[in-house]
């Protein structure tokens, strides 16, 4: 796919905890066109360091597809939407992917 660096693909990963409304997360970002599909994977343990503890939690991971211009909207947008102190905003680019893919992408984040 030929694409601008603007509208080359990212894959952005969050988590949020087992028992948020993944799905209601999801479709705010969609609706807003901020992404043009969001992933909710099943619930798993995460285990990590927090304010000098090792902590677990049972969290979903969420896979969003946008486009490189849509980074910097979406790390505002968690600072209100995120209900973590500090989420995962963690951005894989570029994401290599079929051209009528690409194309979707773009057009269902446009």
């Amino acid at each position: 796919m030929t694409s601008t660096a603007d509208s080359a693909l990212v894959f952005l990963l969050t988590t949020l905890d087992a028992g948020a409304d993944a799905t209601a997360f999801a479709r705010t970002l969609v609706e807003e066109k901020l992404a043009a599909c969001v992933s909710v994977l099943p619930p798993m343990t995460s285990v990590y360091r927090w304010k000098g503890a090792i902590e677990d939690a049972r969290e979903q991971q969420l896979l969003i597809k946008t486009t490189a211009n849509h980074v910097l909207a979406l790390e505002e947008r968690f600072r209100t939407l995120h209900p973590y102190e500090l989420p995962e905003f963690v951005v894989m680019r570029p994401a290599e992917v079929g051209r009528l893919y690409g194309e979707w992408v773009v057009e269902s984040t446009t």
